[in-house]
């Protein structure tokens, strides 16, 4: 009977879920073009759980995405999780953003590949199958056209994601499908946190850092 608050903040979407045993209950998100998440995210927090008559103290566990993604965004959120878990002494679980973005696709057979805009023509991507399975690790690569071919010649591929439309004006394979403007939200992560919460795949609170890929470059 878990009880678990799923914080993303890896894009621009600031977007806070609550679950219970996995299932969505409510849900505030803010996907403006705009980073809003120091304005918005303990807004958000405070808000689901009063709408919920909940407090902080009922919560079982924390989920954050832990990345890649926008270095500010990231710290934001994995701060804000680890503080939460660390005053109330409760589980602060991982989640990687690629595979809750890839979770937005429903197709019975195709590989999936989220993809993240990074800078010029680099996105951050991972692959999956359709049942949700990693079967490439995140990467952050050049894309060009013939990225991906291996896969998009065995099966349809789906890419979706922010760094999906530098890709679509390069890429002309008949087994490519394109699902643009979308971003990361906590709603998929409600029931991959359920799933790690169930066998205490957590992280250690003192130690975690979001999973950045590569290094903060200003400006």
């Amino acid at each position: 009977m878990a009880l678990i608050l799923c914080l993303e903040t890896a894009t621009t979407n600031c977007s806070v879920a609550l679950s219970k045993n996995g299932v969505l209950l409510a849900l505030k998100e803010d996907n403006s073009s705009n980073y809003s998440h120091a304005e918005k995210l303990h807004v958000f927090i405070d808000e689901i759980l009063k709408e919920n008559n909940l407090n902080v103290a009922d919560l079982d566990a924390i989920a954050v995405s832990k990345g890649p993604g926008s270095y500010t965004g990231l710290r934001i959120g994995v701060s804000t999780a680890k503080g939460l878990c660390f005053s109330l002494d409760i589980p602060l679980i991982s989640i990687a953003t690629l595979a809750s973005l890839a979770a937005q696709v429903d197709l019975e057979k195709a590989f999936i590949i989220p993809m993240l805009d990074a800078r010029r023509m680099e996105v951050y991507s991972a692959i999956f199958d359709e049942k949700f399975n990693e079967i490439r690790e995140t990467k952050a690569e050049v894309l060009d056209e013939n990225s991906f071919t291996d896969y998009l010649e065995k099966d349809k591929t789906v890419f979706i994601g922010n760094g999906v439309e530098k890709f679509k004006a390069i890429c002309t394979h008949s087994n490519a499908e394109f699902v643009l403007d979308k971003l990361p939200s906590s709603r998929e992560m409600c029931s991959l946190a359920e799933a790690k919460y169930k066998i205490s795949d957590t992280e250690d609170v003192a130690y975690f850092e979001p999973y950045y890929l590569k290094d903060f470059i200003a400006g």
